[in-house]
């Protein structure tokens, strides 16, 4: 009677295990885990957004087995791009100029190694991400000591991150060193196409003041991955989640009542979901919905489903059109460069 299910149970357990990254997830779940305690008892919402910064320096740790001095740099780089684009975002021109340089050199520096497109990325992200939602509906004075406080107790994010790879590292084979692979041969086309689609996607929310303008930043970069094959299909997995994602957690948002504790566990939810699943689609999806469902437990939900999906969807396009262009022009180069030899 009971042998049917037990192949079923098994089956499960194993597509589990592929599906999520049980180790990074423990790690993610001690680095960030902190800060969510912290929020509880000082109440204080900037330490929620710190746990983007900690999940952000513990990623590039783990898959570039970074010791602590590299891993203190990249907080370095990240708080200094943060504060950067936050002193920059009442100049609008200044703003949409220095994200679309960070998006720039977030792939330019592939120049000395392919690998520190991880690096690049992880410092690009946590910094427009957190300059944008730092400012979101608070006044400036709000906004600065938020970004004060988030500065102030980076030192914790980096502490945890170090302790975790100072751990693995003691239990890691000494053949496992920090390499940033060979320099990439063709950087400037993808870092130029990253700066033209964060241009346009920071140009698009500074002028039409866009709510959420952080996700069509961060869809512009995301999207600009390879060639136009492979920007395409990475546009398709994030419209799929977006699409299917978010409603969903608008939608678990309306049966659960508002609560401090639903929202910190959502924004929790939603920090881990950048580490512990094994494919993109699964992960951006299951982030839109646990964002989705933090913004329904904080009482703001109403417009926050079309929303995301539009941005996402804004931002991937200009991702898309920014490769397409850039490698039209890159062909006509290559053309004329023939034809004069």
């Amino acid at each position: 009677m009971n042998s049917p299910t037990i192949p079923s149970a098994t089956g499960l357990r194993a597509a589990l295990s592929r599906e999520i990254k049980t180790g990074e997830l423990l790690r993610a779940l001690i680095v960030v885990g902190p800060m969510v305690a912290a929020y509880f008892i000082a109440r204080e919402t900037a330490l929620l957004n710190l746990g983007l910064v900690a999940v952000s320096l513990l990623i590039p740790a783990l898959r570039l087995h970074l010791p602590p001095k590299v891993i203190a740099w990249h907080c370095l780089a990240i708080l200094i791009t943060f504060a950067a684009l936050f002193l920059a975002a009442p100049v609008k021109p200044l703003f949409v100029v220095l994200t679309a340089l960070a998006g720039f050199l977030a792939v330019a520096v592939t120049r000395y190694g392919e690998h520190f497109r991880t690096l690049g990325n992880w410092v690009f992200i946590p910094a427009v991400y957190l300059a944008c939602e730092v400012r979101e509906g608070v006044s400036a004075s709000e906004a600065l000591r938020h970004a004060g406080v988030i500065i102030v107790s980076s030192p914790i994010a980096l502490a945890l991150v170090c302790a975790i790879q100072v751990y693995d590292q003691r239990r890691r084979d000494a053949g496992a060193a920090t390499s940033f692979g060979p320099p990439a041969a063709e950087w400037f086309l993808p870092a130029a196409a990253t700066a033209m689609a964060v241009f346009a996607a920071a140009a698009l929310v500074e002028i039409l003041d866009l709510a959420q303008g952080q996700w069509v930043m961060w869809s512009a970069a995301s999207v600009v991955v390879g060639d136009l094959s492979a920007s395409t299909g990475k546009l398709k997995q994030r419209a799929i989640g977006a699409l299917v994602g978010v409603p969903l957690g608008f939608l678990a948002g309306i049966v659960l009542p508002q609560s401090r504790i639903g929202y910190a566990l959502a924004v929790l939810a939603a920090t881990l979901t950048l580490i512990s699943f094994s494919r993109y689609i699964v992960g951006f999806g299951l982030r839109c919905f646990f964002i989705a469902l933090a913004a329904s437990f904080a009482g703001g939900a109403s417009g926050i489903a079309e929303e995301r999906i539009v941005n996402v969807l804004i931002g991937g396009t200009f991702g898309l059109v920014a490769v397409a262009l850039t490698e039209i022009v890159w062909l006509r180069v290559i053309r004329k460069a023939r034809s004069s030899g």
